[in-house]
């Protein structure tokens, strides 16, 4: 099949192949490809940048239901960006369709979104949800968020054991918010036993890939002479 072989060639990063069979494509009215073509349209891969070609490529695939589209529409209403202008409640209707639509980065969107009441009512129990089936997804944002809904029994029963899994899946996968929440539970003994040095290994750890509150706390600790990086 011809989006099959548009695929490949993006994938190979041949994006002139890519490109003038994405476009071929589009014009017989294949969402798939217009959603690839507006992706190369907006990253200038095997064309030059715009935006207005974009947005119009994403819009048309968005009305077939492309599950794609729908997100990276969703991305740039949220954003003000990509000449939309700034609407999160056109964004997070966006990115409930794409959720329906098994888009694991769009339930995450969804979620923050539910939990903080951006661009529609507040919500834990239902951010909750969509973190979950995120999650499940093995979306490493969702599982730290979903921790901290657990920590603070915000649309769940508070569970310390369940926060602690989910930290520790979001820690396992490198992401430096869960290194340095799981950090906090074992300091606090929350979900597990207390231990300190295993707290500040992965407090260590959150540093290094950046993670500005833990930096401060080794840094704190390294000027009291409490241990030595």
């Amino acid at each position: 099949m011809k989006i099959q072989k548009a695929h490949q060639a993006y994938n190979a990063k041949d994006f002139s192949t890519a490109f003038a069979l994405y476009t071929e494509l589009s014009q017989e009215g294949n969402a798939d490809a217009q959603t690839s073509l507006a992706f190369m349209y907006q990253n200038a891969q095997g064309c030059e940048k715009n935006e207005a070609k974009s947005l119009e490529l994403y819009t048309l695939a968005a009305e077939a239901k492309q599950p794609y589209a729908l997100f990276n529409l969703a991305i740039l209403y949220e954003n003000g960006i990509g000449g939309v202008a700034h609407d999160q409640f056109k964004a997070h209707e966006l990115h409930m369709e794409a959720a329906t639509r098994e888009v694991p980065p769009a339930m995450y969107e969804v979620a923050l979104m539910l939990e903080r009441g951006l661009g529609c009512m507040q919500n834990y129990s239902e951010a909750a949800f969509w973190y979950e089936e995120a999650a499940k997804r093995g979306h490493l944002e969702a599982f730290n968020n979903l921790g901290v809904l657990y920590k603070d029994g915000h649309g769940v029963v508070q569970d310390d054991a369940r926060c602690f899994i989910c930290f520790k899946r979001a820690a396992d996968g490198g992401l430096a918010e869960g290194l340095y929440n799981l950090g906090l539970l074992y300091d606090q003994g929350i979900g597990c036993e207390l231990n300190n040095d295993t707290a500040l290994d992965y407090c260590r750890k959150a540093a290094y890939k950046g993670h500005a509150k833990a930096k401060e706390i080794i840094q704190g600790l390294q000027e009291d002479g409490k241990i030595v990086f």
